[in-house]
Order: structure tokens, then sequence, then C-alpha cells
């Protein structure tokens, strides 16, 4: 026992990255693929957020939750995706210790907090749709503020509860993780002890926050369809549309992170490439779902080209 005490973390300064490919031509294709996907995750949010923040017209609860979501979606993407494009271009792909564990505290209290931020939304849609005259009282900024706060602190506490346990973990070597960064089933992998008790309490941690807040938004979207059906067809229209936007936004997120931290299939290449979607495709398709399918964004984002180019006249 006293050997294993002396081969600590200390044994491991930092960790390699195998990354994504190991030829240099795809490598490379790879780097532009991830740059302007990465580019467009962060400009498109950027964009949602200033438009809701500067429109009067979006100046309601589930726009303000909205530019929450894209706020979180931005930082999301980039605990991972920056040291990946970078690694594309370096042959010795390594993270620090400290990197690493960053990595996977961030990770988790931004995934979580989205998970908790999405149920908010849901819960939104369900008080507009089934109790249309108290929304506003209801849906308050000091409400909708809480709400938000309450989902980072879930995000913090869920990531705390993994980062304390991980940190302490001997580590004496291997030290490569065969990913694009430091997740927490592969870390596991690489202490130097039995981590199937260990497995089992990460993915009950993750399963309290990913399944108790997917069962929350199908109640959630149950409820409003149900009541869309007895409504009219204009109203259940708009709806339904809103609706299936969102249900969209939580399939795209919950299915990856569920297969890979609730119930892991355990096939390299399909954790790879459910990894990816959720950190890289999540955050950039939330955008798009939410801009190109809403008419009121639309409407907002020609108000601003307008009066930008009104100003630029006047100059």
């Amino acid at each position: 026992m006293s050997k294993m005490d002396g081969r600590n973390q200390s044994m491991v300064s930092e960790f390699v990255l195998l990354g994504l490919a190991h030829s240099q031509s795809i490598q490379v294709l790879l780097f532009m693929m991830f740059l302007i996907l990465y580019l467009l995750i962060v400009s498109g949010n950027i964009v949602i957020m200033v438009l809701i923040t500067s429109d009067p017209h979006l100046h309601s609860p589930m726009y303000f939750l909205l530019a929450n979501l894209s706020f979180v979606d931005m930082w999301l993407s980039s605990v991972t995706t920056p040291k990946m494009i970078t690694d594309f271009l370096r042959e010795n792909r390594t993270i620090s210790f400290a990197g690493c564990m960053s990595q996977i505290f961030f990770a988790h209290c931004i995934a979580a907090g989205e998970m908790v931020l999405l149920v908010v939304m849901a819960y939104d849609r369900y008080v507009a749709i089934c109790k249309p005259l108290h929304y506003f009282t209801i849906m308050n900024l000091k409400r909708c503020t809480g709400l938000v706060l309450t989902s980072w602190i879930v995000g913090f506490i869920h990531a705390m509860s993994h980062l304390v346990v991980i940190v302490e973990l001997p580590f004496c070597g291997p030290k490569e993780i065969d990913s694009f960064f430091c997740d927490m089933p592969l870390i596991t992998k690489l202490a130097c002890m039995d981590s199937h008790d260990l497995d089992i309490y990460m993915n009950a941690d993750c399963g309290v926050v990913g399944v108790t807040c997917f069962i929350l938004l199908l109640i959630s979207y149950t409820n409003i369809l149900v009541t869309v059906r007895q409504s009219s067809k204009a109203g259940a229209s708009k709806a339904l549309s809103t609706c299936s936007a969102h249900i969209t936004v939580v399939m795209i997120l919950f299915v990856p992170c569920i297969f890979i931290y609730v119930w892991p299939l355990k096939i390299i290449w399909l954790d790879k490439f459910l990894a990816v979607f959720y950190s890289v495709f999540t955050p950039l398709l939330n955008p798009a779902i939410y801009t190109l399918r809403n008419k009121e964004m639309k409407n907002a984002m020609k108000r601003f080209i307008n009066n930008y180019m009104d100003s630029k006249r006047n100059f």
C-alpha cells in the first residue's frame, strides 16, 4: 500500500491526447473543418445574444432564457474545441494535469447547467401555453434570473462531485487518453486502482442530473402537447413549431451524454463521435434551430441590419 501511496498523481504531470486521427492529411482537413465550425459557433451565439439584448421586441422571458442558452453553448464548445483545433497542428499533443482537471470540471459544469436550463426553458413554454393569462406573473425577471442561477449552481455542484474524487486518484502511468480532450470515463481508466466502483458512482452521478432532467422535459412537453391538441389550430401550429425546435435541441444534447456517461457503450470510435457531437455540433445547431425557425429572430436581424445601415449612412 505504501508503494502505491508513493506513486500518486505527482508521477503524472501531463497526459497525452491521441486525438481523432493519426494521418497528417486528415488532421489538416479536420483542422480546417473544426476551425470553421468553431468560428460559426462563437459568431452565431454572439449574434443571438446581441440581438436579444439590443432589441426591445425580444425582451421577454423566453428570449432571456435563449440568450443564456447561447452563452452556455458558446462556453460548452470553448472548453474543448480550441485545444482540439490547435492539437491538429502539433505532433506533441499533451495537456497538463491541472489543464486536464479543468477540462473535466468545466465540461461537466457547463453541460449539467445546460441540461437544467433546457428544463427551465421547457417550463417557460409550459407556462406560456398551459397558463397564458398568468405567464408574465409567473415568469417575471426575478424568477427567470433565479432559475438561471439555479442551473449554474446545479452544474457547479455536479462538476465538483466529480472533481473532488478524480483529483485524488493515484496516477502512475500509462498517461495516454484516446480522445481529443480529458473525458471523465477515460481518466478513471488510467488510475492505478480498480475503477469498477468509481465507474458506477460516476454513472449514477451523471444519471441523477441527466435522467432527472430528461424525465422533467418529457413531462413538460407531454403536458404542452396535450394542451395544444385542445387549443385553436393557429395557436397549436405556433406551439408545435416552438416545441419541436426545443425537443430537437434536447435530443441532440441528451442522447450523446446519456450514452457516454450514464449507459456507456464502451466503443471508442462511437464515444469520440458522440463527444464531438455534443461539444461541437450541439452548440452549432442551437443557433441555427432557434433563428432559422423563428420569425421574431429573423425580424430582429432585419431591424438590426437596417439600423446599422442607417447609422452608417448618417455618419
